[in-house]
């Protein structure tokens, strides 16, 4: 019957249009389907056919036995390369593309290629600025539901994913990933003008300012530049007198107590550590140390 046929076509989504016309034509025969193939601009309350566990409805009955594919568990569609498997020829498709090399789809924006294109319209969310997960116990907001989910873990002080050489316990596995680079001693990012290496690219650029000379946060009180953002929201403690320590002596703040103990040793006149190799004396370890670097120095 026509009806038969239509479903064969069904199967087979490339006939063309004036086929099915033509056998609507000479045939006669008419199944609901073919009714509903008719009927491009249905509104929403004639989608007759609704699936019983979900809710969901559709035009066509043949389009309700795919959805409950879902639902049931089945996969028919398996990789022949992997072997993982779908419920739609059209995921497995999409799927192939990853073992091809091919990213169809890019990012007018940036040019970024992804093999998906529902992976391409999550990374355009980065480009249109619009964050609409926002975490309900700080407020912070990600343009990704992964993103927060993960973030929630801070806030209940999950911590699932641990390193098996130290058992440090971290809540992302790239932060993880990233530690383990500190057992491993390899140091992959090397500074072009004095060759020191560091495990971290983070750690590489951090160090580079060095070189820069750029200071490039400044305290917006007193005007003093630093090279780190962590050394100017320590210095704005100072202002702040917020978590500083003070000398008892003179007054003067300091934001590290290390520094705080150091400074102590100006107020007195002892001098209680000596060099083994010299025998001059300095008043804290400190200057000792720095001291005993020149000796270093002249053996080589």
């Amino acid at each position: 019957s026509v009806s038969c046929v239509w479903k064969e076509l069904q199967l087979h989504r490339g006939v063309s249009l004036g086929l099915w016309a033509h056998l609507k034509d000479q045939h006669g025969a008419r199944s609901q389907c073919s009714q509903e193939a008719d009927k491009p601009h249905r509104r929403k309350e004639e989608k007759t056919y609704s699936c019983d566990l979900c809710g969901k409805s559709f035009h066509c009955s043949g389009n309700l036995e795919r959805h409950q594919l879902i639902h049931s568990g089945v996969k028919t569609h398996s990789c022949e390369l992997c072997g993982k498997s779908f419920n739609r020829p059209g995921n497995l498709k999409t799927h192939q593309l990853v073992h091809s090399g091919v990213k169809a789809y890019s990012c007018e924006l940036c040019g970024k290629s992804f093999n998906c294109p529902g992976n391409l319209k999550k990374h355009q969310l980065v480009h249109s600025g619009v964050k609409a997960y926002s975490c309900e116990l700080c407020g912070k907001s990600f343009n990704r539901p992964g993103n927060l989910k993960t973030h929630q873990l801070v806030h209940r002080g999950v911590k699932p994913y641990s390193c098996e050489l130290c058992g440090k316990s971290f809540n992302r596995p790239g932060n993880l990933k990233t530690h383990q680079l500190v057992h491993s001693g390899v140091k992959a990012y090397s500074c072009d003008l004095c060759g020191k290496s560091f495990t971290h690219p983070a750690s590489l650029k951090t160090h580079q300012l060095v070189h820069s000379g750029v200071k490039a946060y400044s305290c917006h009180i007193c005007g003093k530049t630093f090279r780190w953002l962590v050394s100017r929201n320590n210095h704005l403690r100072i202002h702040t007198k917020n978590n500083v320590y003070c000398c008892d002596q003179c007054g003067k703040a300091f934001v590290i107590y290390k520094n705080l103990q150091q400074h102590m040793f100006t107020h007195t006149d002892e001098r209680p550590y000596k060099c083994d190799l010299c025998e001059k004396t300095f008043k804290s370890p400190h200057y000792l140390k720095s001291h005993q670097k020149i000796h270093s120095r002249k053996k080589l």
